[in-house]
């Protein structure tokens, strides 16, 4: 302040002088005085308190859906995000400014960090990006043995084959994945009744382990009403041979359930479906061993445990303000 005031008072060529001592000083100032420019922005945010990551459930293992909360430090017009090499879709809830993403870890999965990586866009134009560590632990799931019908453990030729073009027909279908949210608001179970057996427990079929139960299943008679657990679109409702007859419903980005074992179904491929809405009647058709409902959760490919997602606080959205 003091070498301006004494330059301001001088001759022209004390003045030159002075601008000569201050380019020493302050060159970055002269120059943007001189030149006209504004001294640029900073335009990536790096300061990680300016983030909030949250996420349900706390404890994450192997096997879980999750449910991302994100609130940016600025207002943002997209989020982005990509967790253990799949992407994650994110949806803003406008009453509390927090983006909201499901994604999941597999069964396979080992215990460790992941990072979630987030990029967004800013409303004026502008990428940011963040990233936090998420930590997966190892789950403890149980073992059990049953007994089937021995052409569900050694299928003819015949049946083979007709193993082989269901396969075709669930990668097909399984492969499709809305960029649109259809879901909205917490899911329901698809009936009223105690659970038979868990998801993850290791199956030893008729003497020979066989697979990983994959789902959730209910004791339920046979002729039992089943819903659907949240809003979606019909993506296949026919019999397959080791599912019985079977419905599965896209809930949007990524995230399917089906339900399987039916007796009979009520809906057809491509119909818009609400939450708590009739899809079909509960039976023991397909590998099963007596009436039951099995109901399991498919996000990008893998498998994960419904009674977690059935226990998430999701948040309901306005359609009409959805981004």
């Amino acid at each position: 302040m003091e070498l301006a005031r004494i330059c301001m008072a001088t001759s022209w060529s004390r003045k030159l002088s002075c601008v000569l001592v201050a380019s020493l000083l302050f060159p970055a100032f002269v120059f943007a005085a001189e030149s006209g420019a504004s001294v640029p922005r900073r335009t990536k945010i790096t300061d990680t308190k300016s983030w909030s990551v949250r996420w349900q459930p706390m404890r994450v293992v192997n096997g879980t859906p999750v449910l991302f909360r994100v609130t940016a430090p600025v207002p943002l017009e997209s989020l982005s995000g990509k967790w253990m090499q799949h992407e994650v879709f994110f949806n803003l809830n406008p009453t509390n400014n927090t983006w909201f993403g499901i994604a999941g870890s597999s069964l396979q999965v080992r215990s460790g960090s992941y990072p979630l990586e987030l990029k967004a866009t800013t409303v004026s134009g502008k990428e940011i990006t963040f990233e936090r560590k998420i930590t997966v632990h190892a789950a403890k799931y149980p073992r059990i043995a049953i007994q089937v019908a021995k052409q569900y453990t050694e299928p003819s030729p015949e049946q083979l084959q007709k193993v082989s073009q269901d396969s075709s027909l669930k990668q097909d279908v399984f492969h499709r994945v809305s960029l649109e949210r259809e879901w909205s608001g917490n899911f329901q179970p698809p009936v009223d009744a105690r659970i038979s057996d868990v998801f993850g427990t290791q199956r030893t079929i008729n003497g020979k382990v066989q697979s990983m139960h994959q789902g959730l299943d209910y004791a339920v008679p046979s002729g039992t009403p089943v819903a659907a657990v949240n809003n979606g679109t019909v993506l296949l409702a026919r019999p397959l041979y080791f599912e019985g007859n079977c419905v599965v419903l896209d809930h949007g980005q990524g995230l399917l359930t089906l339900y399987m074992h039916l007796s009979e179904i009520k809906v057809t491929e491509g119909e818009k479906i609400e939450r708590g809405e009739e899809i079909g009647l509960s039976g023991g058709s397909g590998r099963a061993t007596g009436p039951h409902l099995h109901l399991a959760v498919r996000w990008q490919g893998i498998y994960l445990n419904p009674a977690t997602l059935l226990g998430l606080n999701l948040p309901k959205f306005d359609e009409s303000s959805d981004r």
